[in-house]
């Protein structure tokens, strides 16, 4: 299909999915004042995908055509239920009487999309990092008769992965009638402008509860929200300009150059000496060297001996630049949705009043179901969204009934009782892909070693948290007192030294209780210390060393706590429907889950293949970004209100430098990208015209196990065949398939590839493709140079003399198995 039309095509069948769930979403966020017109899109796709992966799961129905087709009249079915229920004439008046809000919200949906657009099919090539693997899972499940998918790099296994997304993209795909190269793209561009809509809905609801007389305004002004949340980057932009402006180097009395402030920052190559003359762009700028990768790496870890350890501190417009289509960012739109349903059940949209609450809360049965399946599809995307969303909501519903009926310990148990229903209900609705997945997950340790530092805490932050930081002292001045400002201050360090000796009991119980077990033994091995007291003691020389990222994040959490605690006395002026109070404190709520989510890896991290809180820190900051984007944006449009005179100028001043700041990073990172001029939406478009025949021989054969070249993990050479294919490899990247089953899988078939390919013997040969059910064999430009060395070489005759050349050009024979 032409790649025009296929894009014409997606978007109108995203919308078509999307618009045909509106009265779901009218019916289930009823207390927004947008109704979620802003959020139907990944609301339809994720109850469309749920329906027919449960159906497909169980037996009910095929990964064709007609089982999506079927999902979808059930999908109807839903929505015609839902507005069956409203009463007679009034979703219809509703649509008459916003339209404005409807466009505003399908504007900044297409104008994200546009965007989006230009900058993949500027490089649409997928090569780098993860791609290859997130192509090679969306062509397994188009490829795949049933769920759950297999496994597209390890033969006679299904996928051992979060792949909900994954699916939910080869579904378009199957329907549009795109290959999965083309489908990656259009799934990568789909994700960016839902999580812009989704950014803005949630954005113009907030604004609407607190400037209600300013409605029309606020269609605009939210577009802030998109802005911060996936444009602005992070200070590291800035850092690079100034960096190859040479500002803040001298020279020694021996002519070098040297820096107290950037060895203060400690950013990795920016504590090297500027080597090219002065210049407004950053270092390296235009060229493949990828100087954009270091924002995503500001905050330095240590280990004992001082040694480096990468650490990933992404956020979304690096993410967007990279063109990664990992769960974390296949998440976004639904992470959106997720905060849009915890606002509309603190608004009251999902209260019950008669007959008898269930299981004591005061929300409806239907209600608490339709969060089960929204919440419980975070885990079958991206695993680590599912607990921080369930506690976001847990946490709007005990907000609301304290400031509604005032504290009681009855309002812990609501909490746990929710978060249990939410967690084991979540788990039970997708409970077949629980079953097949395994997890490398190796219980909680402590971080002692590595406190994250003021300065590189800031450089990644700056951009929400400044607006933010203002807007809380604002509050603090009109409504505390100096005094009890200092109290809830203190009481800011006094959780956070909590949270320390927390850490340090758990070493305790790890190093000496548990010392013969593994989990005991990595708290001393994997950080390198040779004992606990010493360990113990660096711990505190590092804690007390870098004390800027942690007196940070005490004061912010004693600012917001403290603010939280004063919305409770207020309870008549939000039951009685405050809107400038009930955004107010969803909005400290927001801030204060953002901050428990930076927080909590300062002092325990999940242990994984890795050994560091390298992937602790990844997940929980980018969640935080994407809390913390959308409250900046919606305090900065109330601030710009609220001021006055000088106040108001000054703050107009600051928060244009910020946002300055904060678009140099995506100024010059995305025109990176976009000066390649592919101007295409192929996946595929950067292989060989042999390696394309080869795929295309490959995509339309019978199902079969295949054998290829064996590499390295992010080596895009090798596992290429099935990747693009869909065919299942008896072995593709190694690597990662250790990480998705805890290392549990057959090695072996490494070591059986190189003989198979090698070995003169044809009953050596033979017994392997046996014993694997190997139906074909690649022979390419990257086996030859894989197994082609002075021990052995490609032994293709064995091959040729007793297997059938399915397919040949001058680089590829793919021979079959009879």
């Amino acid at each position: 299909m032409d790649q025009v039309l296929a894009l014409i095509f997606w978007y109108l069948l995203l919308a078509a999915i999307g618009w045909l769930s509106f009265p779901i979403a009218y019916r289930y966020l009823a207390a927004l004042p947008n109704r979620g017109v802003a959020l139907v899109r990944p609301l339809g796709l994720l109850l469309w995908g749920f329906v027919f992966w449960i159906l497909s799961s169980y037996g009910f129905l095929h990964n064709d055509a007609g089982g999506l087709i079927t999902a979808i009249f059930l999908l109807a079915a839903l929505s015609w239920w839902a507005w069956r229920q409203a009463p007679k004439g009034e979703m219809r008046k509703w649509l008459n009487e916003n339209h404005s809000t409807i466009l505003a919200a399908e504007i900044v949906f297409l104008l994200a999309f546009l965007f989006m657009t230009y900058v993949r099919a500027s490089r649409p090539g997928i090569f780098h990092t993860e791609q290859p693997m997130e192509l090679a899972f969306i062509n397994a499940i188009l490829r795949s008769p049933t769920m759950p998918p297999h496994d597209p790099w390890l033969s006679g296994f299904s996928i051992s992965y979060y792949y909900f997304g994954y699916l939910m993209v080869a579904m378009l795909a199957k329907l549009v009638g795109v290959i999965g190269s083309v489908a990656f793209n259009l799934g990568f561009i789909s994700i960016f402008a839902m999580a812009a809509a989704g950014a803005y809905g949630l954005a113009h609801n907030l604004l609407a509860l607190y400037l209600p007389k300013a409605r029309r305004a606020m269609l605009w002004l939210a577009a802030l929200a998109p802005i911060f949340v996936l444009v602005l980057g992070n200070m590291e932009g800035l850092l690079e300009v100034l960096h190859a402006r040479h500002v803040f180097w001298g020279a020694d009395a021996s002519g070098a150059q040297t820096s107290k402030f950037w060895a203060w920052i400690d950013i990795k190559e920016l504590t090297d000496p500027p080597t090219a003359p002065p210049s407004w762009a950053p270092r390296l700028y235009g060229t493949d060297s990828w100087w954009w990768w270091r924002a995503s790496r500001v905050i330095n870890d240590r280990t004992f001996t001082g040694g480096e350890q990468e650490l990933i501190d992404e956020f979304p417009a690096f993410s967007f630049v990279l063109g990664d289509l990992h769960p974390h960012v296949l998440s976004m739109p639904f992470v959106m949705l997720a905060m849009g349903l915890a606002l509309n059940l603190y608004l009251g949209g999902a209260e019950r009043q008669r007959p008898p609450p269930l299981l004591g809360l005061r929300i409806s049965g239907d209600y608490l179901l339709f969060a089960a399946v929204l919440l419980g599809a975070l885990g079958f995307l991206n695993i680590w969204d599912f607990p921080i969303y369930v506690g976001l909501f847990a946490m709007a519903y005990v907000l609301r009934e304290v400031q509604g009926q005032g504290w009681s310990w009855g309002n812990l148990q609501d909490f746990i009782v929710l978060v249990l229903v939410l967690g084991f209900g979540g788990i039970a609705l997708y409970l077949p892909f629980y079953l097949g997945f395994t997890s490398q997950a190796g219980g909680i340790l402590p971080n002692l070693l590595n406190p994250t530092r003021g300065i590189q805490f800031w450089v990644m932050f700056a951009t929400p948290l400044i607006p933010i930081s203002i807007y809380l002292l604002i509050l603090w001045k009109r409504d505390w007192k100096w005094g009890r400002l200092l109290k809830n201050l203190l009481l800011g360090f006094v959780l956070v030294a909590a949270l320390w000796g927390f850490s340090l009991l758990l070493t305790g119980l790890y190093a000496i209780i548990l010392s013969g077990s593994s989990l005991g033994g990595a708290v001393l091995s994997g950080m390198g210390a040779p004992d606990l007291g010493s360990l113990l003691n660096e711990s505190l020389h590092r804690r007390f060393s870098s004390i800027g990222g942690w007196i940070t994040m005490s004061l912010l959490l004693g600012l917001i706590v403290g603010l939280l605690f004063n919305s409770m006395p207020k309870r008549e002026k939000v039951k009685a429907g405050n809107s400038v109070e009930q955004t107010r404190s969803f909005l400290l709520l927001l801030v204060f889950v953002g901050l428990l989510l930076v927080l909590a890896p300062e002092f325990i991290y999940l242990r994984d293949q890795f050994g560091t809180r390298m992937n602790t820190v990844f997940k929980f900051y980018f969640q935080a970004w994407q809390m913390w984007g959308v409250a900046a944006a919606v305090v900065v449009v109330i601030l710009l209100y609220e001021l006055r005179r000088f106040g108001r100028v000054l703050f107009i001043v600051l928060v244009s430098l910020l946002v300055g700041a904060g678009l140099v990073y995506p100024a010059f990172a995305f025109s990176d990208v976009t000066r390649h001029t592919a101007l295409n939406l192929d996946g595929a478009s950067h292989l060989s015209a042999d390696t394309v025949a080869a795929i295309q021989w490959l995509r339309q054969a019978p199902l079969g196990p295949l054998v290829e070249a064996v590499g390295g993990s992010y080596d895009s050479s090798f596992a290429r065949y099935s990747a693009h294919s869909g065919q299942p490899a008896l072995m593709g990247w190694p690597g990662h398939e250790g990480q998705w089953r805890g290392g549990n899988y057959d090695v072996g078939r490494i070591d059986q590839i190189r003989i198979l390919y090698t070995t003169p013997d044809w009953f050596v040969a033979q017994g392997i493709m046996d014993t694997y059910d190997v139906k074909y064999i690649v022979v390419g430009e990257w086996e030859r140079f894989a197994y082609d060395s002075g021990e052995a070489t490609i032994n293709e005759d064995k091959f040729r003399e007793n297997l059938i050349v399915a397919f040949h050009n001058d680089s590829v024979t793919i021979y079959e198995v009879p």
